[in-house]
């Protein structure tokens, strides 16, 4: 898993998976601590994602709702969604709505 910082915005790249939880669990929360106002986790570049991988996403979602900001999913891929709504954590997660393409 790669990880670039686009000003609020974490641009996440390849499997989120058990594997890369913890480094991208450390990632998340020095940016939410770091960066005033709502955040962007753009997952366009993940190929897949597991339930634990997830459960961190709720985590920090929720955290930053206690904060009074938003924490929002943008560039959801089929993988992402599919275990989303496996998961029932789309309840949870805020996610931004993709264009429909033509």
């Amino acid at each position: 898993m790669e990880i670039v910082i686009d000003g609020p915005t974490l641009v996440l790249n390849g499997d989120f998976d058990v594997r890369s939880t913890w480094m991208a669990r450390s990632v998340i929360y020095d940016h939410l601590d770091s960066v005033e106002g709502d955040v962007v986790l753009d997952v366009s570049g993940v190929s897949s994602a597991d339930v634990t991988a997830l459960k961190l996403l709720a985590v920090a979602t929720r955290q930053a709702h206690a904060e009074g900001r938003r924490l929002t999913l943008q560039g959801c891929t089929p993988a992402v969604r599919r275990m989303l709504h496996l998961s029932r954590l789309y309840r949870v997660l805020e996610v931004e709505n993709s264009p429909l393409i033509a």
